[in-house]
């Protein structure tokens, strides 16, 4: 006697709502997810009755100042004194750069004008004090 072999079921995993759930995720995460929105030191603004928005953020470099007189280039941390080597390093690869200062209210005005000798030491003219409308 002979057997008759049994076919074997095909086991597929359905794909066709693979895409539907490929989008749900991608938008829960981007919905649920916290975008960085300010970097560097913690810094309250000045306020100014007119400002004048940069056009273009390309060709732009933050100097954060706190009130301790902490001062922040791109994220880390640095002595006034170095400020000068810095600066000139970074308006040697792109002459076009504009400095913005973000410095605290409260900051020592013996801290800024420091700041501003080392700037003009590395030749960065351009300078921008940056604030919040009233």
């Amino acid at each position: 006697m002979k057997f008759k072999k049994k076919n074997k079921m095909k086991t597929t995993i359905p794909t066709t709502a693979m895409p539907d759930i490929v989008f749900m995720l991608i938008f829960f995460f981007m919905v649920s997810s916290v975008l960085r929105t300010h970097e560097g030191l913690s810094v309250v603004l000045p306020k100014a009755k007119q400002i004048e928005k940069l056009e273009s953020r390309v060709h732009v470099t933050y100097i954060w100042v706190s009130k301790d007189g902490m001062i922040s280039i791109d994220g880390r941390l640095y002595q006034p004194q170095s400020i000068r080597n810095i600066m000139y390093e970074k308006r040697t690869a792109d002459p076009q750069l504009i400095v913005s200062i973000r410095a605290d209210e409260l900051v020592n005005m013996e801290l800024m004008s420091k700041i501003h000798k080392e700037l003009r030491l590395a030749d960065a003219l351009a300078v921008n004090y940056s604030t919040r409308a009233m």
